[in-house]
């Protein structure tokens, strides 16, 4: 009987230890955010408005992204079982952060009513140039649609991780989770 470890297959993208760390990570320091913070009365005139732009620009960041999925579904309309519950979550975190409540072609089942060429543009979730020449559209193979989102729920996630810092206890802890949710729909959309 041998030690040596089994082969195995090459991995590609993020493996699941390295996603539950980071997940712990983001909460953990939601956490020490939210005991760090003061009791809230009269620490800054600008705090309160900053928060309201952080949650308001957290609840447009999920409603693009919802965007961009029904894009691709509309597409990709092979693709609705499997993005559609993907989907149905990043619009319950744009509600979650105080968006508008989309209603969902995606959703319904009506995604073919759009044409793939209609709707082959997606907002994605905007405010950084970091994009590498993506206006937006959606790629014609499947392949290219799932990692046209795997990117943007990985790039919104450590945005958000980021912004953990910057904002009060209650909402530190939701863009924690939220964030911790778009690191495993990017697994889901790497490895699914």
């Amino acid at each position: 009987m041998s030690l040596s470890p089994s082969p195995r297959r090459p991995s590609r993208g993020p493996r699941r230890r390295s996603l539950f760390a980071s997940a712990a990570g983001a909460a953990g320091a939601a956490l020490l955010v939210g005991c760090t913070g003061g009791s809230g009365s009269g620490e800054s005139g600008g705090g309160p408005s900053d928060a309201e732009r952080a949650r308001a620009r957290a609840a447009r960041d999920s409603a693009e992204l919802a965007a961009r999925y029904e894009a691709v579904i509309a597409a990709h309309p092979g693709l609705a079982e499997r993005l559609g519950p993907l989907r149905d979550g990043v619009v319950r975190h744009a509600e979650a952060f105080g968006g508008a409540r989309a209603s969902s072609p995606a959703a319904s089942g009506t995604a073919s009513a759009a044409s793939p060429s209609v709707s082959a543009r997606a907002a994605g979730p905007g405010g950084d140039s970091g994009d590498s020449g993506d206006s937006g559209v959606v790629p014609a193979d499947e392949k290219g649609a799932l990692a046209l989102l795997a990117g943007a729920e990985r790039k919104l996630a450590d945005r958000r991780a980021r912004a953990l810092l910057d904002v009060p206890g209650e909402l530190a802890r939701l863009l924690a989770s939220v964030a911790a949710a778009g690191s495993a729909h990017v697994f889901l959309l790497t490895e699914g």
